[in-house]
């Protein structure tokens, strides 16, 4: 039997905010980590010719955000270059959110078949869709000027809304297998 198999990386069209926002962080990483070096034998110093006195409060508090500060960036800096990973095989998809071709993160798997309702986000039904109460909206897409696709559908009574981004080669597989009369264009 032929296996239906399409594995898609969908990433940003322009990089250049991502590319400098990245560049950002990195800067901001290596500064904020000086800094904090500095302050910290700044304040080792102070310590041991005048003790520990009420004014040094200040000097010990901000070395310690600047030592926050070059942790957090170096542990979420990863995150600024974002992708998103579409696996479709014989009618299941698997999501996964990728950070700086590093870090993958499984965002979960669903049978085409159990959706109750698909199609272009351009299309009517899904603002119908959108608009129902309690819907949870699922944004796993990069670019808002692509054609994007939603799925909704009912897990553990839960309505979900889930909007990805994928190409004409994976929505046509995507309506082979999805079932009759679910996928919507009105």
């Amino acid at each position: 039997m032929l296996d239906h198999f399409r594995e898609e990386v969908v990433t940003r069209k322009n990089k250049t905010m991502e590319n400098i926002m990245m560049a950002l962080a990195n800067i901001s990483m290596v500064v904020s980590g000086l800094l904090a070096m500095f302050m910290l034998q700044t304040v080792l110093m102070l310590i041991s010719s005048q003790g520990l006195g009420g004014g040094m409060l200040i000097y010990v508090l901000l070395t310690l955000l600047l030592i926050a500060a070059a942790v957090l960036l170096f542990l979420f800096r990863d995150r600024i270059r974002t992708e998103y990973e579409y696996t479709f095989t014989n009618g299941t998809m698997d999501f996964a959110q990728v950070f700086n071709n590093r870090k993958r993160k499984a965002l979960g798997t669903m049978n085409i078949r159990n959706v109750e309702a698909c199609g272009l986000v351009s299309s009517g039904s899904f603002h119908r869709y959108l608009n129902t109460p309690g819907v949870v909206r699922l944004n796993w897409f990069l670019n808002r000027d692509a054609e994007l696709f939603y799925f909704y559908f009912v897990k553990d009574s839960k309505k979900s809304l889930m909007v990805i981004e994928p190409s004409q080669e994976m929505v046509d597989l995507i309506k082979k297998f999805v079932g009759q009369g679910k996928f919507q264009t009105n």
